[in-house]
């Protein structure tokens, strides 16, 4: 009997040190959820029009560039509310060679051609505007999960709500502005030339020439905190995109340690592109514009190879540090606006852990005292079996990187009440064997066999409305859930094939004549 038992021994020895090794040491391997740790808790809505807008925009600037570099005869292009991209042209004759160019662009369909204006019309499908709106969320989840993943949050919740709604919650989170920028931030990052044949100033009073704008550089003066604007002329078309940066990080400033700049690299498209771009406007001033501020605006003084830029701006260490984790996380494709925001302060978070952690201990206290006194030394294996489980669940909770929170705490109790209902199943089926006078190897046999059924039902069901709970839960409501999930296998391996271990080894080393139970 002993030699058949012998791997069950290895088995248990091999769960039981693995569970201790990954739990160890416990504060440092089990991170707390938001309600425990205190943190941030956000709800973003992502505009997903400004997707639609943002992709009509790239796809008239790329057309531009091409007609351009064609030397093909055109006034203008723009874009309209109802997605429709604008040519206006000297000549009909132009058309043709137009048409040519948007057949790489089958998501642009041909409307009417105004031949009185000589204006060509192409619209977005509507099923590919609908197509980039869905596309948005999911990228915009990617890009902010990959943000917060270099800002250094451990443990951090970040899924999608709704249509067009992302839930984020940053356990430990204290500086929560900082948080918000770099989360919030569009991070649109274009180079666009500088206009120096018009006058600014004549733009800042109305008359801004066709296809320019007017932006400004913002920059906040250390000593008195003011912030000054200075206003450039551009042209609207964006000669490159951050898209093309493969990427970014800060460096500093040799002759002056106390001014970071961000590094760029652009990609090998990109890098073609920059250089061409340098090339063919030498003594013209570029900007780096992010999100519609201008960083810089140096005169390229001759043509850059090797795919190198720089952006300077004044900043500080952890202004640049957070700029270059927006840049090499990537644009967000549409503008968020907060819609919830709620700050978890960390006192809130200490007095849950403290009243978790004692509601735990008085719970456990009260069930192990009460089984050992009510089934006497069978009572005392169902404590081991509970004490084994705690573990198994720690080691777990360990290994998959789970965030401990208040439901999850609930999640473990639960656990331990049912770990104790197993072990109490079986030691009433042994009783009844025994009291119709079956021996006590037979009456073991006959109690484990037959209240596993009933405890496999049971907890299956239980395993079922957990993973319900995972999946249509948030934040603490999954804590709640996992917890449960693990504790249910975890309950199953002690309270039924350990307890069943123990039993079979006490009947064959001693010749037992009664059973305490």
């Amino acid at each position: 009997m002993i030699n058949n038992l012998k791997w069950k021994y290895l088995l248990i020895f091999i769960v039981l040190a693995g569970s201790i090794w990954l739990s160890y040491p416990l504060k440092e391997k089990i991170h707390l959820g938001l309600d425990l740790q205190g943190g941030m808790h956000l709800v973003l809505e992502v505009q997903t029009e400004k997707a639609v807008e943002a992709v009509l925009n790239r796809t008239a600037n790329d057309i531009m560039r091409k007609m351009e570099d064609n030397d093909f005869d055109f006034e203008r292009i723009t874009t309209t509310a109802d997605n429709i991209i604008q040519i206006t042209l000297f000549h009909a004759d132009s058309r043709s060679e137009i048409q040519n160019i948007f057949r790489d662009y089958p998501f642009m369909v041909e409307r009417e051609f105004d031949s009185k204006n000589l204006i060509l019309n192409y619209q977005l499908e509507s099923e590919e505007a609908k197509n980039i709106e869905e596309n948005a969320v999911d990228q915009g989840l990617e890009t902010i999960r990959n943000r917060v993943d270099e800002f250094g949050v451990a443990e951090p919740t970040i899924q999608r709500q709704g249509s067009r709604r992302i839930l984020i919650q940053l356990p430990g989170i204290t500086d929560t502005r900082r948080a918000k920028n770099l989360i919030g931030k569009t991070a649109l990052l274009e180079f666009k030339l500088v206009d120096d044949e018009n006058s600014v100033q004549n733009a800042l009073a109305g008359n801004i020439p066709e296809g320019n704008e007017i932006l400004y550089q913002r920059q906040v003066i250390k000593e008195t905190g003011e912030e000054t604007k200075t206003p450039f002329l551009l042209k609207k078309h964006s000669v490159l995109t951050g898209d093309s940066l493969s990427s970014a990080k800060v460096s500093i400033d040799q002759s002056n340690v106390s001014e970071p700049y961000i590094s760029m690299t652009f990609n090998k498209q990109g890098a073609v592109r920059f250089r061409d771009i340098t090339r063919q406007n030498v003594r013209k001033r570029l900007a780096i514009v992010l999100d519609n501020n201008v960083y810089s605006a140096p005169v390229i003084q001759e043509e850059i190879a090797g795919g190198q830029a720089q952006i300077t701006g004044r900043f500080t260490m952890e202004e640049a540090r957070d700029l270059a984790i927006v840049l090499r996380a990537g644009t967000l494709p549409a503008p968020v606006i907060i819609l919830e925001e709620r700050d978890v302060g960390p006192s809130l978070g200490k007095d849950s852990i403290e009243k978790g952690i004692k509601s735990i201990l008085i719970g456990g206290l009260f069930v192990i005292v009460f089984v050992a006194f009510y089934y006497k030394l069978s009572g005392t294996v169902a404590d081991f079996a509970i004490l084994l489980t705690l573990i198994i669940l720690s080691g777990a909770l360990a290994y998959f990187g789970a965030a401990l929170t208040l439901p999850g705490i609930a999640g473990i109790i639960l656990t331990v009440g049912m770990a104790v209902d197993a072990n109490v199943l079986i030691f009433e089926r042994i009783r009844e064997e025994l009291r119709i006078g079956k021996t006590l190897r037979a009456a073991v046999d006959v109690g484990f066999s037959r209240a596993f059924k009933t405890i496999l039902d049971a907890n299956v069901t239980t395993v079922i409305a957990a993973i319900v709970l995972f999946q249509f839960g948030t934040g603490p409501i999954k804590g709640f859930a996992v917890t449960l999930s693990i504790g249910v296998v975890a309950s199953m391996f002690s309270s039924v094939f350990v307890t069943r271990v123990i039993f079979d080894t006490t009947l064959s080393l001693r010749k037992v004549k009664k059973l305490s139970i």
